[in-house]
């Protein structure tokens, strides 16, 4: 697989949409969940400390959640804890704590060691993920670029080519 074709496959920041034939955006009948979930998360935030100050939360808190929420839908409040506990944001918490918190900000329990050590690797992943996306990016713009010059001078060659024939016709026609 070219480095071209790696680049437009790779959009790790896009989610995925329900397209036509065409590649025109098909109307949903349904919300997307992912969008649900985002406004779960925004709401979370305003009305939880944990969340608005992006503290590590405490392990099962997402029963905190269903006993504070009732009618909150399992699969929605799901994705949004993912979205918040996988942002780096919160991994970036994650890997200096040393204790977890409940919804209101209070202190629930340590954050272990491992659970510290993945959340550094898990950004360690993404930093050397995104290191190796620019320099693919910058290995395409560089031979696009390559490209792009020998080109110019190819059609530089050939204009002086052609300017040089026409001196000679030139030249010789006036004999």
């Amino acid at each position: 697989m070219r480095v071209r074709d790696m680049l437009a496959n790779l959009n790790f920041l896009a989610f995925p949409m329900n397209t036509t034939e065409t590649g025109a955006v098909a109307p949903s009948s349904a919300p997307n969940p992912v969008q649900l979930a985002r406004k779960l998360l925004k709401e979370l935030q305003t009305e939880f400390a944990a969340f608005r100050d992006t503290l590590p939360l405490a392990i099962g808190i997402d029963k905190q959640l269903l006993a504070q929420k009732p009618g909150l839908n399992r699969k929605i409040m799901r994705i949004a804890l993912g979205l918040h506990t996988k942002s780096p944001r919160y991994l970036q918490a994650m890997a200096k704590a040393s204790t977890r918190y409940n919804l209101d900000g209070s202190a629930a329990n340590e954050v272990s060691e491992a659970h510290r050590s993945h959340a550094t690797e898990v950004l360690k992943e993404r930093s050397d993920k995104e290191e190796e996306l620019r320099k693919a990016r910058r290995a395409v713009f560089k031979k696009e670029a390559i490209a792009k010059r020998k080109a110019s001078e190819a059609e530089e060659a050939e204009r002086k080519r052609a300017d040089k024939l026409q001196q000679l016709a030139a030249k010789f026609s006036k004999r």
